[in-house]
C-alpha cells in the first residue's frame, strides 16, 4: 500500500459551513474505506492549508477517485501528494540514478 497525503482549503461556502465539517468528515473516511482507501488520519490545521489527510491505498488512481469524487469541489479543493515513510525512502535513495549518470 502506498501512503498519500491530501491537504484540503475551504471555500467560501465550505467555510460557511464548517460547523459540519467533523460530520462530513465521518462520512467521507466511510466512502474512501468503499474505494479501498483507509484514512489514517484526518486534521484541521491553520496556515495555508485548513486541513490535512493521510490515508493509505493500493495505488494513485484510488486516491485520486476519492479526492475527485468525494470531496465537494465547492467546499473542499485539495492537493494529493504520495509519502514515503523512512525505509521505502531509504531503499529509493539507495537504487536512485545520478543525473550524470542517466545522461
Amino acid at each position: 500500500m502506498a501512503n498519500f497525503i491530501t491537504t484540503i482549503q475551504f471555500t467560501e461556502q465550505g467555510i460557511k459551513s464548517i460547523k459540519d465539517s467533523p460530520k462530513r468528515a465521518t462520512a467521507f473516511k466511510a466512502a474512501a474505506k468503499k474505494l479501498g482507501v483507509k484514512v489514517t488520519s484526518l486534521y484541521w490545521t491553520l496556515g495555508p492549508f485548513d486541513g490535512c489527510i493521510i490515508c493509505d491505498a493500493p495505488d494513485e488512481a484510488r486516491t485520486f477517485r476519492m479526492a475527485a469524487f468525494r470531496l465537494s469541489p465547492k467546499s473542499v479543493p485539495t492537493k494529493n501528494r504520495i509519502s514515503l515513510h523512512a525505509l521505502p525512502m531509504t531503499r529509493s535513495v539507495a537504487q536512485s540514478v545520478r543525473y550524470a549518470e542517466a545522461t
